[in-house]
């Protein structure tokens, strides 16, 4: 299985910091996957899924439309039984260096991305290029698991406990756990007995390499009154190491976990490079096929029984609106034939960080890219699973807690703390920072003077926000980005701001504590150009500094949300279905309808999981 792999990892001179790998595989921060890359792909890959030929017309039980967290489980499971399927995915097999969780910033400059970009706002993102934030989406077989950080999280009991509430019967925490438990093949070794199950198709375990800094991490959030927890346990309040979604090391993604082992299934039809331009929709409104592109030609195929859509937060709200669902007003404005009047992508929220809040220490206990370019540490991953490359980007430990600014009763977080054991300047600007789009200025000034000084970073999650965007069609044109509005910071009282300057005062607290006090943590006080009029350290300065680097952290959900039909938001109910449209659902994180403590890999598993469940009690 790893003779490509170790082709791969073997080239010389195995050093992936060194200005060779750089010319081989960047132009302008943009990787190129030549053919030698493609024949390199996985062997299984070159024959599973090598069969791409289909007629003009072909008829399926269930097309699904998306091979991401949701799409791959929906059509894992639907093949478990006599049902016909046809999984359309419009990017490729990705190669096997993708499994390597340490690279994981890199192929967010690569074709697996879709590289969209959020429309330019007012006081917002200012020290970013273009002022402009990036927000990936994965563009592959697999989905955005193949370039996510593979941090596994479910989410909060009373995320799934309000769904229900809000007139979603059968989403309650009680309803949705057997469901994450389903899926996981769970071997953390700190974990709460009875929340976690092995023989699962998903691999989750601990990072096998930790660095020294989130010891000290851990340590000083318990010193400072936050408990140590298995945040996808009993309880999430607390400090942990981080959970992954990989296996023996190597990045667990839908792909690996849900589709390379049933790739002989007879039942299943998996077509790459196809891009699904709208769904067929005849005048009863009922969805009785696909049209996509695939090869430079238009394709029919029909299902006899559904459509699926699992195509993201995007990209299912963008093909039901190309498809005539949507806002009657904003559909009728591109030309499009309205088929039923829905919000569809009128709500969405999103999870920003702040990447400013910067540590240094006296002594080597952080990141260190040097350790990276050890050709051994190559031969860890790919015998034992262990090692530097085993690390999620960086990421080694969350905390959950609730700041001072929630105004609500209940023990529910309102903050994430993300550690990193380095930050933009570990890798010298080379990739991180432009994952970001940080501006040459502002990296030069404030990272750029700690590239040979040891550094750490936490990144604050707000995970709850008030303020929401939205999203719309640029045109009736299927190959036209949609228009991505983020809103943030918009929220009426500036309560986003305030709740991220209360989780950066604990942040603070925290780095006073004996654990990090041992080794000299100090604040990064060089201010953030723009915000130099301020006083450092005032609460007037974070605004200013979170108005310029703050960035997105991919979890947007609510674009189709999920809700009663009293709900003038939904677009969806509790089984899926499209609202007025028969034979149609939507299946991945676009239906949450209000943002949850999670990041929303694990929880789109979920969704796959319950979805295909729905679906059978129907049609089986």
């Amino acid at each position: 299985m790893y003779s490509s792999f170790l082709f791969i990892v073997t080239l010389p001179p195995i050093l992936l910091a060194t200005n060779n790998f750089i010319d081989d595989y960047l132009d302008d921060a943009k990787i190129k996957y030549d053919n030698a890359n493609k024949r390199v792909k996985r062997n299984f890959v070159l024959t599973s899924y090598s069969n791409q030929d289909i007629p003009e017309t072909s008829t399926f039980d269930f097309i699904v439309v998306g091979s991401g967290s949701a799409g791959a489980v929906v059509a894992n499971r639907l093949t478990e039984t006599n049902f016909s399927v046809l999984l359309l995915e419009v990017g490729e097999e990705a190669v096997e260096i993708t499994d390597v969780p340490v690279l994981a910033p890199l192929f967010q400059f690569t074709d697996l991305n879709w590289n969209y970009l959020m429309e330019k706002e007012d006081n917002m993102c200012l020290g970013l290029v273009d002022q402009r934030m990036a927000w990936p989406r994965g563009r592959a077989l697999g989905g955005t698991s193949i370039i996510n950080y593979m941090i596994h999280v479910r989410g909060n009991k009373q995320d799934y406990n309000r769904w229900e509430k809000m007139g979603n019967p059968g989403w309650s925490y009680r309803d949705v756990f057997k469901y994450f438990i389903k899926s996981e093949d769970f071997l953390v070794k700190q974990q709460d007995k009875g929340y976690h199950a092995t023989g699962g198709y998903l691999g989750v375990q601990d990072v096998a390499f930790r660095t020294e800094s989130v010891h000290a991490f851990v340590k000083a959030a318990q010193e400072a009154g936050h408990p140590f927890v298995d945040y996808n346990g009993r309880k999430q309040m607390g400090v942990s190491y981080v959970h992954a979604t990989t296996r023996r090391g190597l990045r667990s993604s839908a792909e690996a976990a849900f589709l390379r082992p049933i790739r002989d299934r007879k039942n299943l039809k998996i077509l790459t490079k196809s891009r699904a331009t709208r769904v067929l929709i005849d005048g009863h409104r009922r969805a009785f096929g696909v049209e996509f592109l695939k090869d430079g030609k238009y394709h029919t195929a029909m299902a006899n029984k559904e459509v699926i859509l699992s195509a993201g937060a995007f990209n299912s709200p963008q093909l039901l609106m190309l498809s005539g669902i949507g806002p009657r007003r904003h559909l009728q404005e591109l030309g499009i034939p309205l088929v039923q009047d829905l919000p569809v992508g009128r709500k969405m929220y999103d999870h920003i960080t702040f990447l400013g809040l910067i540590f240094t220490v006296n002594q080597s206990i952080v990141s260190d890219q040097s350790v990276l370019e050890q050709p051994v540490n190559f031969l860890k991953l790919v015998l034992r699973g262990e090692g530097p490359l085993t690390t999620l980007g960086g990421v080694e430990a969350l905390m959950y807690f609730k700041t001072k600014e929630s105004d609500d009763p209940s023990p529910y977080p309102d903050m994430e703390l993300i550690f990193i054991s380095g930050g933009m300047h570990t890798d010298k600007g080379l990739f991180y920072r432009k994952t970001f789009r940080i501006t040459d200025e502002i990296y030069n000034k404030v990272w750029k003077p700690l590239e040979d000084k040891y550094a750490w970073q936490v990144l604050p999650m707000l995970v709850h926000p008030k303020s929401y965007g939205f999203l719309e069609l640029k045109s009736k044109n299927p190959f036209h980005w949609p228009k991505f509005h983020g809103n943030f910071f918009t929220d009426a009282g500036n309560k986003d701001v305030k709740t991220f300057i209360a989780a950066i005062r604990e942040v603070q607290r925290m780095a006073k504590m004996p654990a990090w006090q041992k080794y000299g943590a100090q604040l990064v006080t060089t201010p953030i150009p723009g915000c130099e009029h301020n006083i450092f350290d005032s609460d007037d300065y974070w605004e200013c500094a979170l108005r310029h680097v703050t960035a997105t952290l991919h979890h947007q959900v609510a674009t189709c949300k999920m809700g009663p039909r009293t709900d003038p938001e939904a677009v969806v109910n509790h089984e899926l279905k499209v609202y007025g449209v028969r034979n149609l659902r939507v299946a991945d994180t676009s239906v949450i309808p209000i943002p949850i403590t999670a990041h929303t890999n694990v929880p789109a598993y979920m969704i796959g999981e319950k979805a295909a469940d729905l679906i059978k009690a129907e049609w089986l």
